[in-house]
């Protein structure tokens, strides 16, 4: 099955497709790497839109560091984050990540930007934005404006992005001293959306550990984190999970795998970063 007619118009600067997704009225699409757009347009869940391609606007562009903070421009492609030395420096959590979304081919267009509007809630890189505390600098024809990765995630597919808005950036809080990261899943297969995944970040002012794959997004164990910093064993912590998660059953797991899963995980985690 092929996509709807629809235009197609690509955008010069960042000011450009501003104008144009604001002039679109909600009927435009951004296209940066298209790896879940264009299919959800080719099998019409998407319904016909008009896409506004940004692969151009060169200010999207880059990772650098910023102070405290590592800034990554929303066109950065999966495989660039894999392979930067400052991603590995600084957020280890994320350059773990990028390795595991899909496969090589996926990987060389999709987009971190792509990955966060998108929002799907088994994919690696929401959940890696939300245990970091990072935040998503979006901007529309008001202006700029940032919101926290707890506060962007939604519902399902949802997220706190308007529709004359776009993301431009995330900004990460690097590691300080003494802090271990780590992002680890379990899929049926490589490449599959996972089944259960964890990202940790064990810092000395306390533990984060964001989840995927187990709900409608990605989401805080806050329970097993107040355990784990009062000085929880593993073991206890992870029974605490029954509460931080409500997975629902579905056609590639009960519920009742992905909660065993996800206590496996924050085990193995808590281990990695502490041995």
């Amino acid at each position: 099955m092929k996509a709807a007619a629809a235009g197609y118009i690509r955008a010069n600067d960042l000011a450009h497709a501003i104008s144009l997704l604001e002039q679109s009225r909600g009927e435009a699409r951004i296209l940066a790497g298209g790896q879940s757009l264009i299919a959800s347009l080719n099998l019409r869940l998407a319904g016909e839109t008009a896409l506004i391609d940004i692969n151009g606007v060169a200010e999207l562009s880059g990772i650098e560091l910023v102070g405290e903070q590592l800034r990554i421009g929303a066109l950065t492609r999966h495989r660039e984050l894999a392979a930067s030395d400052l991603v590995a420096r600084h957020v280890p959590a994320i350059a773990q990540a990028a390795p595991l979304i899909a496969h090589a081919a996926i990987r060389n267009r999709g987009t971190i930007g792509g990955s966060l509007a998108y929002a799907d809630p088994a994919a690696e890189l929401p959940a890696c934005m939300l245990a970091l505390d990072a935040v998503i600098v979006l901007r529309g024809p008001a202006g700029e404006r940032r919101v926290r990765a707890g506060d962007f995630f939604i519902d399902l597919f949802t997220t706190d992005l308007a529709e004359d808005e776009m993301i431009v950036a995330v900004e990460v809080p690097v590691a300080v001293a003494g802090e271990r990261q780590t992002t680890m899943e379990l899929a049926r297969r490589s490449g599959d959306y996972a089944l259960a995944g964890i990202v940790l970040v064990d810092r000395p002012s306390g533990v984060r550990a964001a989840f995927f794959g187990v709900g409608p997004t990605p989401i805080l164990a806050t329970g097993a984190m107040a355990a784990i910093d009062r000085g929880a064993s593993p073991d206890d912590a992870a029974e605490l999970l029954e509460g931080d998660l409500q997975p629902l059953d579905d056609v590639h797991a009960p519920a009742a795998v992905r909660l065993h899963l996800a206590r496996v995980l924050l085990r193995r985690a808590l281990a990695a970063t502490r041995s």
